[in-house]
C-alpha cells in the first residue's frame, strides 16, 4: 500500500463535530483545519500515486482548485481510473469544467436540491430527474443518494436505475453516505470482482451503507467485509 502525506506545523487537523437527533437524523459542523492547505503542489507531488490507482474519489472538505488539479491530472494520465465525485459538504455551484472530468458524479438529496437549484429530490422520480441534469453537464453518471429509499443512477444512456435498500432499524445515520461511496470504490477497484455488474455492486454498497446506520459511530459502524 502506499500513500503521500505532508506534515503541517501552523494549524490542527480536521475536525467533524456530530449531534444526532431522536430519529437517528444527524448535524455535521466541520472545521477544516489542515484539510484547507491540500495543495495543487500536494497533487503533483501524490501525481505518481494518483495516475497509477484504480479508483480515486473526492469530496468537499480540501479546496476545489486541489479537487481539479487532481481530477486533470488523472485525465491526463489517460488510463481506466475511475473517478467518484461526492460534492458533500452540499455547495450551490462548482464549475463547468469539473463535471466534464468526473465518472460518476454522487450527491444525496439536499445536496443535490442546493447543488441544481431544485425545489425537491426526495422521490425516485426527482432523484432520475436530479441525475439527468448532472449528466448534461458533463459527468458520465450522476448519482442520488436517497438515505432508506435506496439510490438512483443514470448514465449517458438517460436510463434511470433504482437501487433500492434492505430495510433495518437506524440508530445513526452518520456516515452512512461516506460507507456507501467508499465500498462502492473498493468494489470498483477489486479486480476478482470484474464480473460482477456496476448495479449488483451498487447493490452491495446500499448494504454496506444500510448495516452501517444500524450502529453508533461512523468507522466504528462500518463493516469490514461484504457479500457478493
Amino acid at each position: 500500500k502506499q500513500w503521500y502525506q505532508r506534515r503541517v506545523a501552523i494549524t490542527a487537523g480536521g475536525v467533524a463535530t456530530i449531534t444526532v437527533d431522536d430519529n437517528a437524523e444527524n448535524c455535521i459542523v466541520i472545521v477544516g483545519g489542515a484539510n484547507n492547505l491540500l495543495s495543487e503542489a500536494d497533487v503533483q507531488q501524490a501525481g505518481e500515486l494518483l495516475a497509477n490507482s484504480k479508483v480515486v474519489v473526492f469530496q468537499m472538505e480540501v479546496p476545489l482548485a486541489t479537487n481539479i488539479a487532481a481530477l486533470k491530472l488523472i485525465k491526463e494520465a489517460d488510463k481506466e481510473i475511475v473517478t467518484i465525485y461526492n460534492a458533500a459538504p452540499a455547495t450551490d455551484s462548482l464549475p463547468e469544467e469539473l463535471y466534464g472530468l468526473v465518472d460518476i458524479f454522487c450527491v444525496n438529496e439536499s445536496e443535490a436540491e442546493k447543488l441544481l437549484g431544485l425545489d425537491s429530490v426526495s422521490s425516485t422520480e426527482e432523484a432520475g430527474v436530479a441525475a439527468g441534469l448532472l449528466v448534461k453537464r458533463g459527468c458520465k453518471m450522476g448519482m442520488i443518494t436517497l438515505g432508506a429509499n435506496g439510490v438512483v443512477y443514470q448514465d449517458e444512456s438517460g436510463e434511470n436505475v433504482h437501487v433500492v435498500c434492505p430495510k433495518v432499524k437506524a440508530v445513526d445515520t452518520t456516515g452512512a453516505g461516506d460507507a456507501f461511496i467508499g465500498s462502492l470504490a473498493c468494489l470498483l477497484a477489486d479486480s476478482s470482482l470484474e464480473l460482477l455488474s456496476f448495479r449488483t455492486k451498487v447493490e452491495i454498497a446500499c448494504s454496506v451503507a444500510s448495516e452501517s446506520v444500524t450502529k453508533l459511530g461512523t468507522q466504528s459502524s462500518y463493516p469490514t467485509t461484504y457479500k457478493s
